[in-house]
């Protein structure tokens, strides 16, 4: 009997491997992969074709293999007919279906059959394009720095932006582990009630707490008693040398005789861990620092796993203190795998705000511009929760919308506004994930008056009625890749470089987002989705919504990474 193999949905990668895998034929698998016969080469797999994104090109191709490339594998870069007939007969997992293709001045161009291709990804609602490919299994822990007692527990009004910064990333990256399968906690562990806490839970961010009178003493004595006792400990004969942060000008004046230090260097050198500063030498161990690791203690210890993965997100100012923190927490015997993400400055040219001054900020000013536009309906409850989301997008997206290690420059002028229109930012992408919900709502209220019947199953439609450029481009730029752009962000996390430091593109939601929005915008403005209510334009008007539908569910599932609940009216 013959095995139907069960279809598995589209994707980019495995399409350009397969290309790549026609185009060369047979070579892969020769000894030399990269040479062939006479002094003819062979590029890698991965540089023969690329992936077109833009409306121009989207035009007359989806895929293209660039002259320059048939060139080194041709001669005068004509492609065989058998080579050419094995990338128009393409079949395989996760493989687009290829509609045609040709030799042009360009390069072989290809086709996708986008008819074929709608249907495969909106009759079933789209729901595998959504989520990672695949879950992952494991214990990580976000430790926030910033939010640590020094000695005192942080207050908005103490809490730079740069700091800020830290924890919006930590909030973002720790739901993109929950997306992948992580099992994740935070720390440290905050107290109930406290002004810290309100602050974040306006900001959306859902962290830990603990009642006020929680103490974590018993964690603390034990992380004491283990410095106390680690290999590392620096003994008396051995004082006299250079420390490394923590003891200061003191302990070299004897102030601090009898004080408990570790030798740090000794640590990450005996123990072949690579990429922490060469210039730790030997810490003075303050109480401030053993109550960091007996929280790091408490984040790991419902880890299901033995070694759970620690990543510590710092901004560059206090970068070499939680090295120290890190090499601290080693020494008492940790051997969790410890990562550190670095934050770049966070700028205000002629101002200098606290995070709590710079949400007050943001907050008037979107009460304003949404005042300016809506007038007296501008009041309640309702209202007051959309500012509150739109206030919290803002700052989101201001401060993630830039890659992790660089700096970010924000213009804080009071007399600025936030435009709830244009392509600025987040505020530009809840008004078009808003203008979805709008859409579906009038369709419903059609329906309800009768002058649109329900929509049919996706079996039913004839998706060759999605002919408009922006409908391939919404789907082949931007439903397609999601799966694979959440798998490469969570491939980030396993990637072991053997370094301390670890970078992710933690900016690219936000910027996948702002562009979806845009060419959302571009689509919608042009297109009447919801035509006049005859029979003979139904099929057009039901493959639109389905595309729509998993256009908007694509918004709520990257929004989700953001922890920001999409919005019904803006």
């Amino acid at each position: 009997m013959e095995n139907i193999e069960e279809p598995s949905p589209l994707r980019i990668t495995p399409t350009v491997r397969a290309l790549s895998s026609a185009l060369r034929g047979k070579r892969e698998n020769v000894p030399d992969a990269s040479r062939g016969s006479g002094d003819r080469i062979f590029p890698e797999p991965e540089k023969l074709w690329f992936k077109e994104s833009s409306a121009k090109n989207l035009r007359n191709r989806d895929f293209l293999s660039p002259t320059t490339m048939l060139n080194t594998m041709y001669a005068d870069g004509q492609v065989p007919p058998a080579v050419m007939s094995r990338v128009l007969s393409l079949r395989g997992r996760g493989v687009l279906p290829i509609a045609g293709g040709e030799v042009m001045g360009e390069g072989l161009r290809v086709r996708v059959d986008r008819t074929a291709a709608f249907r495969a990804v909106l009759a079933d609602g789209a729901t595998e394009y959504l989520k990672p490919s695949s879950k992952k299994q494991g214990c990580m822990v976000l430790n926030c720095p910033a939010l640590h007692p020094k000695p005192n527990i942080p207050t908005p009004d103490s809490l730079t932006l740069g700091q800020l910064r830290t924890v919006l990333l930590s909030d973002h990256i720790g739901a993109l582990l929950k997306r992948q399968g992580f099992s994740v906690s935070y720390c440290p562990t905050l107290p109930e009630d406290s002004d810290i806490i309100t602050f974040l839970r306006a900001l959306g961010i859902d962290w830990p707490t603990a009642p006020a009178n929680w103490t974590n003493e018993e964690r603390e004595e034990k992380i004491q008693e283990a410095l106390e006792n680690s290999p590392y400990r620096e003994r008396e004969t051995e004082r006299g040398r250079r420390t490394s942060g923590g003891g200061g000008k003191k302990a070299e004046e004897g102030e601090n005789e009898g004080a408990l230090r570790v030798n740090l260097k000794r640590v990450f050198q005996e123990e072949g861990l690579l990429g922490y500063d060469p210039s730790l030498g030997t810490c003075t161990v303050h109480r401030d620092s053993v109550s960091h690791l007996a929280q790091l203690d408490l984040a790991t210890a419902d880890c299901t796993v033995a070694t759970a993965t620690v990543l510590h997100v710092t901004s560059c100012q206090d970068e070499f203190r939680q090295q120290q923190i890190a090499m601290l927490w080693r020494a008492s015997g940790a051997a969790h795998i410890q990562r550190h993400l670095v934050c770049g400055p966070v700028k205000t040219p002629g101002s200098h705000l606290t995070a709590a001054q710079y949400l007050q900020l943001r907050r008037g000013q979107m009460k304003e511009a949404s005042e300016m536009k809506y007038g007296d309906q501008v009041a309640g409850q309702t209202w007051d929760d959309i500012i509150r989301v739109m206030t919290s997008t803002t700052v989101r997206f201001e401060l993630l919308s830039t890659v992790h290690t660089s700096p970010v420059t924000l213009d804080v002028q009071r007399e600025g506004s936030v435009s709830t229109k244009g392509p600025r930012g987040g505020v530009f992408v809840m008004y078009n994930c808003a203008r979805l919900h709008t859409l579906f709502d009038s369709y419903e209220r059609g329906v309800e008056k009768g002058l649109y019947p329900e929509i049919p199953e996706g079996s039913q439609l004839d998706f060759s009625a999605l002919k408009e450029e922006g409908e391939w481009l919404l789907l082949f730029n931007y439903l397609i890749p999601f799966s694979e752009l959440l798998d490469q962000l969570g491939q980030a996390f396993d990637s072991d470089s053997g370094g301390a430091r670890l970078n992710i593109k933690t900016e690219q939601i936000c910027k996948f987002l702002v562009s979806l929005s845009k060419d959302f915008s571009s689509y919608y403005n042009r297109v009447h989705v919801l035509g006049e209510p005859l029979p003979h334009l139904f099929n057009q008007m039901f493959c639109r919504l389905y595309l729509l539908r998993a256009l908007r569910e694509l918004y709520h599932s990257a929004l989700d990474t953001l922890t920001l609940p999409p919005i019904k009216q803006l």
